[in-house]
C-alpha cells in the first residue's frame, strides 16, 4: 500500500483551517501547538489509528491520547475531518455547553483522555496499554506530548515505568517545537544543550544540540528522531515504532510552533492566542499557498541515479520526480518500474512517477508495486474508461492520482468527473521528452485559465509546473496557481542541490508574501496591510514584508 501522501496533505490543510476557524470564533485557544503537531495528527488518523467514527466505543479500536491538552483544537479539527462530527462544530469551540472545550473532555465521543493538568497523559497511556495486554487485545496506544510538558516530574516516572513493564504497544510522540507557554523551552527548562546568544528561534535548526533522544534512551526507550512536518518521515517512524517489541517507543518530532503561518512560526506569542477574525481570509490564503519543490533526476547522472536520489535527500527536496519515457509516447527512453523498485529503499521521500508512456493502464500495477507514492498519466493516451480504471486502482492502493497535459493539450471534457478527486495536475511547460528546454511562455495564461475550471469543479489538489522552471520564472508560476514545481537542470543539474532548492523556496516565499499583502489591502486597505506586517516579529520577516509593501505602494 502507498503512503496516501496527497490525501494526508489535504487532511492536514483542512485541519489547520478548522483550527483557525475555531480559535477565531472562540476568541481564544492554542493555534501554535495545534499547528506544530498537524502532520503528526494527520498521519496518525490517516494511516495508523484503528477507529470507527460512527462507533467511537468500538472495543477493537486503538486509542489516541492527547497529553498536551491545550492543543485540543488540533485534535478536534482532525476528528471532524475523520467524520466524528460536522466541521461546523468547531464554531462552538470553548463555548458553554459545547463538547469541544479548551482541553479534551470525555463528553466528546471519540476523546479518550480528559486533559487539563499537563504531564499525566503518559501515565494514563501506560495504564491503557497494560490493560490491553492483560485483556489480550491488539490495541495500540498513540500518545502526543509537548516538550514544555516534559518539565513535569511525572513524565519521567512514567518513562521508567513503561520501560520496566516493556510496554511495546505504546508509541509516544514528542512534539519538540522548542516553545512553551512562557518562552522558549531552553530558557525555561532545557531538554537539549544550554543556549548561547539570543537567536533562540533558530535553535531547532541546529542538529548538534539535539540531546533529548539521549535522555529517553537512558530511560530504556526505543528512540526515533524525525522532522515532524515531513509526512513520509512521520508515517515511516510510526510504522517502525509499532514493529519494535519488548520496549516502548518514542518518536521525537522536531517541529515549528505555528507551522504554515509565517507570523505564528517560532513565535511564543502564538502558544495561546486567537487570530484576528479580520485577518482570517489572509491566513487561509497563506494556508492554501503551501508549495513543494521536486527535482527531476533524469537531468542528473543517468548512470548513477542512486547518487541523484541521495542528493535529493540531502537537498531536502519535498519529493522526487521520476520521468518514465518509453520511446513511443515521447522519442526518448529513461527507465521503468524495475529501476524505481531498486531506488525505493534508498529514501522515504515520496516518489512522484510521471508516466510518459503509451497504454499506461496496462502498466499501472507495476508502478504501484515499485513503490510510487504519486502516479501521473497523460490525458493524451487515456479516455474516460481507461483513466477511470487507473484512478480507481491508484486510490484503492493509497497512491495519489495525477493527470498531465502537454503544452498543446487542454483538459479533456471527460476529465471533469475526476477533477474533485484528482490529487495532482501536471501542466507541461515544455515539449515532453528531454530536459534543458526553455519554459513556454503561453503556459502562464494556460495555467491561469485552468485554475478557473478547477475551482468550478471543486479541485483540491496541486497544480504541478513541469519543464523549464527556473529562479527567474518560479515566482510567476506560483502567481499563476502552481503549487508544485519540478526542476531538472535548474536543480539537479547544479552542484549544490540544497542551496538551489533554498533559493527556489525563497523566491516563491517573496511572491507569496506579495500576494498576501495584496489580499490584506483588498480586505482593509493600508491599515490592514500594516496590521498584517506588524504580526511578523520573528527574524527579518517584518523588514522584508515592509519592503514589499513599499514597492507595491501600500506604505
Amino acid at each position: 500500500m502507498g503512503l496516501n501522501y496527497y490525501q494526508i496533505k489535504k487532511n492536514v490543510l483542512q485541519a489547520r483551517k478548522l483550527v483557525i476557524r475555531g480559535t477565531s470564533a472562540a476568541g481564544s485557544g492554542h493555534p501554535g501547538g495545534s499547528f506544530s503537531m498537524a502532520e503528526i495528527m494527520g498521519c496518525i488518523f490517516s494511516n495508523h489509528l484503528k477507529y470507527d467514527p460512527k462507533n467511537p466505543e468500538w472495543e477493537e479500536r486503538d486509542k489516541l491520547i492527547l497529553s498536551k491538552g491545550h492543543a485540543s483544537p488540533g485534535l478536534f479539527s482532525n476528528m471532524a475531518v475523520a467524520g466524528y462530527f460536522d466541521e461546523s462544530q468547531l464554531d462552538t469551540l470553548r463555548q458553554f455547553g459545547s463538547k469541544l472545550q479548551g482541553h479534551p473532555d470525555l463528553k466528546c465521543p471519540g476523546v479518550e483522555f480528559c486533559g487539563g493538568s499537563l504531564g499525566i497523559g503518559l501515565s494514563y497511556s501506560i495504564g491503557n496499554a497494560l490493560a490491553a495486554k492483560i485483556d489480550g487485545k491488539d490495541t495500540h496506544i498513540f500518545t502526543v506530548m509537548g516538550d514544555g510538558e516534559s518539565d513535569e516530574g511525572q513524565v519521567w516516572e512514567a518513562a521508567m515505568t513503561a520501560a520496566k513493564y516493556n510496554v511495546d504497544n505504546l508509541t509516544l510522540i514528542l512534539d519538540r517545537n522548542f516553545i512553551q507557554q512562557d518562552s522558549y523551552t531552553e530558557k525555561i527548562m532545557p531538554l537539549d544543550e544550554s543556549l548561547d546568544g539570543d537567536e533562540l528561534s533558530e535553535m531547532w535548526k541546529d542538529a548538534s544540540r539535539w540531546k533529548t533522544g539521549d535522555k529517553w534512551r537512558s530511560f530504556g526507550w526505543n528512540v526515533i528522531e524525525v522532522d515532524g512536518h515531513r509526512i513520509e518521515q512521520v508515517s515511516d517512524a510510526l510504522t517502525r515504532a509499532r514493529s519494535v517489541k519488548g520496549m516502548p517507543s518514542i518518536i521525537i518530532a522536531r517541529t515549528i510552533k505555528g507551522k504554515a503561518v509565517e507570523h505564528m512560526e517560532d513565535n511564543p506569542q502564538w502558544h495561546g492566542k486567537a487570530p484576528n477574525p479580520q485577518l482570517v481570509p489572509v491566513i487561509n490564503q497563506e494556508l492554501d499557498s503551501q508549495f513543494m519543490i521536486a527535482p527531476s533526476i533524469i537531468a542528473g547522472d543517468m548512470t548513477n541515479l542512486e547518487n541523484e536520489v541521495k542528493r535529493c535527500d540531502d537537498g531536502r527536496a519535498d519529493y522526487i520526480h521520476l520521468d518514465v519515457m518509453d520511446g513511443q509516447f515521447v522519442p526518448n527512453t529513461t527507465f521503468d518500474h524495475t529501476k524505481i523498485k531498486e531506488l525505493r529503499p534508498l529514501t522515504v521521500i515520496p516518489f512522484d512517477t510521471h508516466l510518459m508512456i503509451n497504454e499506461p493502464v496496462k502498466q499501472i500495477q507495476n508502478y504501484i508495486d515499485a513503490g510510487s507514492d504519486i502516479v501521473t498519466v497523460h490525458a493524451e493516451v487515456c479516455d474516460e474508461s481507461s483513466f477511470g480504471e487507473i484512478h480507481d486502482l491508484l486510490k484503492s492502493s493509497k497512491v495519489s492520482v495525477g493527470l498531465a497535459i502537454n503544452p498543446d493539450t487542454s483538459m479533456p471534457d471527460w476529465s471533469k468527473k475526476f477533477i474533485p478527486t484528482l490529487d495532482q495536475i501536471i501542466v507541461m511547460s515544455v515539449v515532453p521528452g528531454k530536459s534543458g528546454q526553455k519554459y513556454i511562455e503561453s503556459t502562464h495564461e494556460k495555467t491561469k485559465n485552468l485554475m478557473n475550471t478547477l475551482k468550478e469543479n471543486n479541485f483540491s489538489g496541486y497544480i504541478e509546473s513541469d519543464g523549464g522552471v527556473t529562479l527567474d520564472n518560479i515566482g510567476e508560476c506560483f502567481a499563476d496557481g502552481a503549487r508544485a514545481f519540478v526542476g531538472g537542470s535548474a536543480i539537479i543539474g547544479q552542484s549544490d542541490v540544497r542551496l538551489v532548492i533554498r533559493e527556489f523556496r525563497n523566491q516563491v516565499l517573496r511572491t507569496r508574501r506579495k500576494l498576501l499583502i495584496q489580499k490584506a489591502n483588498e480586505l482593509g486597505g493600508t491599515e490592514l496591510v500594516n496590521k498584517w506586517i506588524d504580526l511578523h516579529v520573528v527574524g527579518k520577516k517584518k523588514d522584508e514584508l515592509t519592503q514589499i509593501a513599499t514597492e507595491l505602494g501600500f506604505q
